[in-house]
């Protein structure tokens, strides 16, 4: 399903860019028997319900008008925020993540540990450095990009 998704980004990136939006993610997924296309978009202060119906509305469009069809099959569009705990997955998300409350989950535990919350204090392009507490005491702690598994921002309690 790669090749729908780098289809689907080339040709919507330029409609969401003209409004000044980001385009955060897409997936094409199934979900029991049905199939969604998912574009994830947001903007400074968030991205409003009408952001949101516009943006769908013009997607759409682009994508009926394409030819060949790139879809192998019938799905779904949903055009949505990726909400406070979007996932962090490129270069630009971790260089706006400095100074964030963020989640990782490591692929391999280290001293028995495979998830950690704190604040990210530096990204390198390669590794990053986060703060976080380990019951009363702080820690600062360097991971390679390449040790995380899975990365999204968070909400500190």
């Amino acid at each position: 399903m790669a090749s729908v998704v780098e289809t689907v980004q080339k040709e919507v990136e330029p409609l969401i860019e003209a409004h000044h939006f980001e385009l955060v993610d897409i997936e094409f997924v199934k979900e029991g028997k049905s199939w969604y296309l998912r574009v994830y978009i947001d903007k400074p202060g968030g991205i409003t319900i009408e952001d949101c119906a516009m943006a769908s509305d013009q997607i759409s469009e682009k994508l009926d008008s394409l030819e060949p069809d790139p879809f192998p099959q019938a799905y779904f569009l949903e055009v949505s925020s990726p909400g406070a705990e979007r996932p962090i997955k490129t270069s630009n998300d971790w260089e706006k993540a400095v100074g964030k409350y963020i989640h990782i989950s490591l692929y391999a535990p280290i001293d028995g540990q495979k998830v950690f919350e704190g604040t990210l204090e530096d990204y390198s392009g390669s590794t990053i450095s986060l703060s976080y507490m380990d019951k009363t005491r702080k820690i600062n702690q360097q991971f390679e990009l390449k040790q995380i598994g899975f990365a999204r921002f968070a909400i500190k309690f």
